[in-house]
């Protein structure tokens, strides 16, 4: 599927975060649909090192990139040496999706380390190789802002959150004092997908949920799930939305969502459907405190400047995705 009249053969493409989930579906896309592009794909792999709330430090997963024949470093973003050895390319587009992305980190060093710091040199080797820049910002910068979330609107209420937000902030003043430049930040939403599953406990509801039914057990809700919603969005139209970012009407910071939120409940009896079960769902009270109720991105000026519409609805995704989820689980929760 080609979203754009983009030829990205013989381009020359850095993806940070590439062993990721949004990272390897896009060298994948690249692979597959331009198979002369030359795909560098850096990251700096999991390590067996956790953050205090027990999460693992990186999600990149070699499984992620099997079949993948493109170049791959391994590298840090805080680490000054490894950033300086990708010069040795001419990028023409960098999609820089690697960040400390667990919005239970509250260690504000490390994220604004990583996320802040790093987005400095991303940007100057933008500059420098005059590439487009297409980076991962979050929905997380709206915080429990009311529905509909509109960019411009923000309030962060973590570290992570915050850090994306200033993300947004050094993008916007580089647009401004760079206008040849393109620069387009992505707010992604609650995405699901193929190469999710090595986000371990941050992976999507769609797959824990499929994996708690593929064990034979109810699907685990918060008590009131069917009131509880979020804009799920689909792995391929977030992939659609990278692609025509690289072509916009105008640089600036995007939402990536449907705009059509739907509850956790529709996800497990989604999931019921699809395969064949009728566990009904156990519910247990909710342990956090200011949990956000509702998402809905609006997405008026992604269709407008990026063209971005999304084609997935949530029964189609998850239709889409349900092979790959039966695959995750015979191959890791039964084989280890």
């Amino acid at each position: 599927m080609k979203y754009n009249d983009i030829d990205f053969n013989n381009k020359t493409i850095l993806i940070t975060g590439g062993a990721g989930f949004i990272g390897s579906n896009l060298a994948f896309y690249f692979q597959d649909n331009f198979p002369e592009s030359k795909i560098v794909v850096f990251d700096c792999f999991r390590s067996e090192e956790k953050f205090s709330n027990g999460n693992l430090k990186s999600f990149g997963h070699y499984k992620n990139l099997i079949g993948f024949h493109g170049d791959i470093i391994c590298g840090n973003l805080n680490n000054p040496q490894d950033l300086e050895d990708l010069k040795k390319y001419k990028f023409d587009y960098i999609f820089h999706e690697a960040a400390i992305s667990d919005t239970r980190v509250y260690d504000q060093e490390i994220i604004m380390q990583t996320n802040v710091n790093s987005f400095y040199a991303i940007l100057d080797m933008a500059k420098e190789m005059h590439a487009a820049l297409i980076y991962a910002s979050s929905a997380a910068t709206y915080g429990s802002q009311p529905s509909p979330q509109t960019v411009g609107k923000e309030g962060p209420e973590n570290p992570y959150g915050f850090s994306k937000y200033a993300m947004d902030q050094i993008a916007y003043r580089t647009m401004r004092e760079n206008p040849d430049m393109t620069i387009v930040g992505l707010k992604y939403f609650n995405v699901y997908g193929a190469r999710e599953f090595f986000k371990d406990k941050t992976s999507s509801t769609v797959i824990q949920f499929g994996h708690q039914i593929l064990a034979g057990k109810a699907p685990r809700l918060f008590e009131g799930s069917d009131k509880i919603v979020r804009d799920f969005v689909y792995i391929k139209d977030v992939i659609q939305a990278n692609i025509k970012a690289c072509a916009p009407k105008k640089s600036g910071v995007y939402n990536v969502g449907t705009s059509k939120p739907r509850s956790f409940q529709d996800i497990a009896d989604i999931l019921q459907k699809e395969l064949g079960t009728d566990l009904g769902t156990e519910y247990f009270p909710n342990p956090f405190t200011g949990y956000q109720m509702h998402t809905q991105a609006d997405i008026a000026t992604s269709q407008e400047n990026l063209g971005y519409t999304p084609e997935w609805e949530l029964e189609a995704g998850i239709k889409d995705y349900i092979e790959d989820i039966k695959k995750m689980y015979a191959e890791e929760v039964l084989h280890g």
